[in-house]
């Protein structure tokens, strides 16, 4: 079996996995997704995700049941039969095991808790089959969209480290896993994102870039265990928008606008790079949207 035949059955079986995540999901649904005997399709699974079938949707249930319950005032018993869960009991056991706090309590007071955010294989296997290749030739036909946006008084939640100075590295130093844990602070501004620290910000023997999540200049939350929070003052960001793309395009979209952005004069709109003010940062690449990219300015009569 080619490697790609392989990884192609295993993101139909995730797909068919996020589509019927609240129903009941058994291993011939899945078999028939991939297109492969269920052994063959549950040994491929496991080889490519690192967990079973089961073991994937089981945790990936209890991380959504978690988002349900950290944002709405909902019975435990109805956020349990939503994610096919046959008790509330066994939902429950199967919360506090998974995460270490009951789900009433984590209801009551959502600290921080490692969620599972999963990849999706496909694109998993052409990021870090493609991380050297990232930077492509611009061909100059697609639209990019460009604005500034304020950034009030607020505090950086970050994980920081070893000497990464892009996504690929961070990952290899640190593990994929950061994500869940950022996504499930409740009081963020704005949605996580890769950031490149600015010299000011960056510790002896720690990375340039890191992931993180912005909160408001008043929490008083939990800081997770490994994480550190700064202060960041007031700033304006200059916000890079590419046009949508396929998810398997993602590395030419980046790179098409990282070329843009290297080019790019922000004196035209009255402002220029600031980049000792604010941390550089990078959204999830979600093809739908587009690449998104900010980067400090100030304005010019400053």
């Amino acid at each position: 079996m080619e490697r790609w035949e392989k990884i192609d059955a295993v993101q139909r079986m995730q797909d068919y996995i996020d589509e019927n995540i609240n129903d009941v999901i058994t291993l011939s649904d899945l078999a028939k997704a991939a297109g492969y005997s269920q052994w063959h399709s549950a040994r491929i699974f496991r080889e490519l995700i690192g967990k079973s079938p089961f073991e994937y949707i089981r945790v990936l249930r209890l991380s959504k049941a978690a988002m349900k319950l950290r944002d709405n005032r909902i019975k435990i018993v109805d956020v349990a039969l939503d994610f096919v869960f046959n008790s509330h009991e066994g939902f429950t056991r199967a919360f506090t095991k998974e995460f270490g706090v009951a789900p009433k309590s984590y209801s009551n007071d959502p600290n921080p808790i490692k969620l599972f955010i999963p990849y999706r294989i496909r694109e998993y296997y052409l990021t870090f089959q493609k991380g050297d290749d990232m930077v492509m030739e611009n061909k100059g036909t697609n639209t990019v969209f460009v604005q500034v946006i304020e950034r009030p008084e607020r505090k950086l939640i970050l994980k920081r480290g070893i000497n990464a100075t892009h996504y690929f590295e961070y990952c290899e130093e640190v593990g994929d896993d950061v994500w869940g844990m950022l996504v499930s602070i409740k009081e963020e501004l704005y949605e996580p994102a890769g950031m490149w620290l600015p010299k000011t910000m960056i510790k002896p023997g720690t990375s340039e870039y890191v992931q993180a999540v912005e909160v408001p200049y008043d929490y008083n939350g939990k800081v997770p265990e490994g994480f550190d929070m700064v202060d960041l003052p007031p700033c304006k960001m200059m916000v890079f928008q590419g046009e949508p793309y396929e998810d398997e395009n993602f590395g030419e979209a980046i790179g098409e606008l990282w070329e843009v952005i290297e080019k790019f004069n922000p004196g035209i709109y009255g402002f220029e790079w600031a980049k000792e003010e604010a941390p550089r940062f990078q959204l999830e690449p979600q093809g739908y949207r587009g690449y998104i990219e900010a980067r400090p300015v100030r304005p010019l009569n400053e």
